[in-house]
């Protein structure tokens, strides 16, 4: 939870318009005297993950990197053909851009492929070894510990003020449960992610309102995809777990512009959507111009918008260091099966 120094923004620029908006939000609807409280049952934050919370460009999303070491490097995996020739794509071609849109995009599919007959904790104890790595494009930090200092303040700051987060992500929900332990204080069943289906381990074909789950049986993942969470799913999925609107929502991108007009959108209480811009060129690999762009799309759209290079003392702690090289392929390099 948030340091006992007075001060629970200690990694952000304390001049900066994002975070007074911010407070001055807060303070607003968690004084019982204002006309715009929030009863604490109805404090609801969400989050997306990637971006927002952690970092999605060392080198590329941790969904996409754990799914290409699934495919090219854990010897206890054979894929088929078709995975395979996925993975090399993903190798080959995401550094330089050049891999096609739509192939891009495909990756939930093969994820759900890539993964399927993992039980659980086989699954757990996978993503657990791989965020261990060193993360790639920086010295001093692991994925495990590639989060947002700044927004691990703002989690800790809404929850010491009696509100209730979610993170709502396109990454998959078990990964978002494991990434997140020992940086966030944000339990399980406040995860809510992409999705496939899971059946116990002796089920076979049956369906699962024909089975009964039984003494010995395991949870095991699936190849069929349930809900990629982006976009206008994002609410969806909201409505579904949560069963509340939410008053503050966090993102970074136009995946999560639904989840950000839901919020806004005839809510009973005073609500709030925060942007933030990757447009620290210097310690990320923030882009300033598309950023620029950003942000004037998103305060037009009625967003705060939080820029990590003006909002931030740090991004990462004073121990990281951005390298400007990555290992990407020759990480990648295929084990003998």
């Amino acid at each position: 939870m948030a340091e006992e120094t007075g001060n629970p923004f200690r990694k952000w620029d304390e001049t900066a318009e994002s975070l007074k908006t911010l407070v001055r939000y807060v303070e607003s609807v968690t004084d019982p005297q204002s006309a715009d409280f929030i009863p604490e049952a109805d404090r609801i934050a969400v989050f997306d993950m990637d971006g927002t919370l952690c970092s999605e460009r060392n080198p590329i999303y941790l969904i996409i990197h754990l799914l290409a070491r699934r495919i090219l490097t854990d010897e206890t995996y054979q894929p088929d053909a078709e995975v395979l020739a996925y993975g090399r794509m993903l190798r080959d071609h995401l550094l330089d851009q050049t891999l096609p849109y739509d192939l891009a995009m495909q990756y939930p599919l093969y994820e759900a492929k890539a993964y399927a007959g993992m039980t659980l904790a086989e699954y757990k104890d996978f993503v657990t070894r791989e965020i261990a790595r060193d993360a790639d494009g920086f010295e001093g930090m692991s994925y495990a510990e590639a989060f947002f200092l700044p927004m691990v303040e703002v989690v800790d700051y809404l929850q010491d003020h009696g509100f209730n987060c979610y993170i709502c992500s396109g990454s998959d929900r078990f990964i978002c449960r494991v990434y997140t332990e020992g940086m966030l204080d944000i339990p399980y069943e406040n995860m809510i992610g992409t999705d496939v289906e899971l059946k116990a381990s002796n089920q076979g074909d049956a369906d699962g309102s024909d089975y009964e789950f039984c003494d010995g049986d395991t949870l095991v993942r699936t190849d069929q995809l349930l809900v990629e969470n982006e976009k206008s799913n994002k609410v969806f999925q909201i409505a579904r777990h949560i069963g509340k609107q939410p008053v503050l929502s966090f993102g970074n991108s136009d995946g999560d512009v639904s989840m950000h007009n839901y919020t806004l959108c005839n809510n009973p209480y005073k609500s709030a959507a925060f942007m933030l811009i990757a447009d620290d060129e210097v310690r990320d690999y923030g882009n300033a111009a598309a950023a620029a762009d950003l942000r004037k799309m998103w305060e037009e759209s009625g967003y705060t918008v939080i820029s990590m290079a003006n909002d931030w003392k740090t991004i990462y702690g004073e121990d990281v260091r951005k390298t400007g090289e990555f290992h990407w392929v020759e990480d990648l390099a295929e084990v003998v099966r």
